[in-house]
């Protein structure tokens, strides 16, 4: 039974707090998001204008349905799915560590992704090719999916310690980065140009090319693990206290955190093997949402939806910007977001 009140929200005997400030943000990103894929919609080889966008995306005998269904809504989907997935992640990461600067990058799951990805292109051949080989045999998305579980799996072995400390989830995840992106830049050196040329752009973060099979794979994930995290959202809010503290509010602590970042690894690591590991998103979106919402950590949601209008917007730019020099949307978010993160290391100094 689910019954609504002016506070909270309860199916059976699960209750979630509804704040009107966190409604009235989501609602206004939803509408912003919506907005953006349309002007996304809109730019390709043939523009076209906002009606023609929606004549073609809901009446099949429109002349540009084709273009609208098969070429331009998957990449703005994939855009906006990838950004939610990689700010949900992150909104996971930094409530557990309890530290804005902590993000997917930290747990080794874009890096991973990355080092086995060029791995592959160097082993295999190229990017775009049919070859024989590791590449041919389970392709790019596979490969990232693969990489960016293998490195967490690293980080969080290295940092685990009778249980996981946020803080030195963070030190030991900076490390294992840092271990990551060498091998990477060392395999890029060793590679043929013309792949690893082509792999560069993978690196950028790129929704160039993307269809309806890069789509499936980020909604599904995202339609298992929302729920999933919103059913571990209390377990959140405990391990913003200290370890005795939530021990005593009768969370499985150690349990509570395995889960929850295991979550946040497959968002983190579908999302990079669907875009390539699109920067910046994760951190970035969760503390505007927070600051948005003005809550006492990043919220969940609010989250998700501040991260699909960040991606899809660096994309519009991407597109718009250097016309008719299409930027990976990945460059794009590295230039506002680096900005950002040095906002957040002076207010974490001061």
């Amino acid at each position: 039974m689910t019954t609504l009140t002016a506070r909270s929200v309860r199916v059976g005997r699960l209750s979630w707090q509804l704040r009107p400030r966190s409604v009235t943000v989501a609602l206004t990103g939803l509408v912003l998001l919506a907005l953006l894929m349309a002007l996304n919609m809109r730019i390709g080889d043939i523009d076209m204008s906002l009606a023609e966008v929606v004549a073609g995306t809901f009446d099949v005998n429109s002349p540009a349905h084709f273009v609208i269904m098969e070429l331009r809504l998957p990449r703005a989907l994939t855009g906006a799915l990838v950004g939610a997935a990689l700010a949900l992640s992150g909104a996971i990461i930094q409530s557990i560590a309890r530290n804005p600067l902590a993000s997917p990058e930290i747990l080794g799951v874009t890096t991973g992704a990355s080092v086995t990805v060029v791995a592959g292109v160097v082993a295999g051949g190229s990017v775009n090719s049919g070859v024989s080989g590791l590449l041919a045999t389970l392709g790019i998305p596979a490969l990232a999916l693969l990489g960016g579980l293998l490195g967490a799996a690293v980080v969080y072995g290295l940092a685990w310690r009778r249980g996981l400390d946020g803080y030195r989830l963070v030190l030991v995840g900076i490390g294992v980065a840092a271990v990551f992106t060498n091998v990477k830049f060392w395999l890029l050196t060793i590679g043929d140009v013309n792949d690893t040329g082509r792999a560069m752009v993978w690196i950028s973060g790129s929704l160039n090319g993307r269809g309806w099979e890069h789509v499936t794979p980020t909604a599904l994930a995202l339609a298992v693990l929302v729920p999933v995290t919103l059913l571990g959202t209390r377990s959140l809010d405990a391990l913003r206290f200290g370890d005795d503290t939530v021990t005593a509010l009768g969370v499985r602590m150690n349990l509570a955190r395995a889960l929850m970042i295991l979550a946040a690894v497959l968002l983190a690591a579908v999302a990079t093997a669907s875009a390539g590991p699109i920067a910046f998103v994760a951190l970035a979106a969760p503390q505007i949402a927070l600051r948005l919402a003005r809550s006492g950590q990043p919220p969940l949601l609010c989250s998700a939806i501040i991260g699909a209008v960040l991606t899809t917007g660096a994309d519009l730019i991407a597109r718009t910007a250097f016309s008719p020099i299409e930027l990976p949307v990945g460059i794009v978010t590295a230039v506002l977001g680096a900005p950002y993160l040095i906002h957040l290391i002076w207010r974490s100094r001061k």
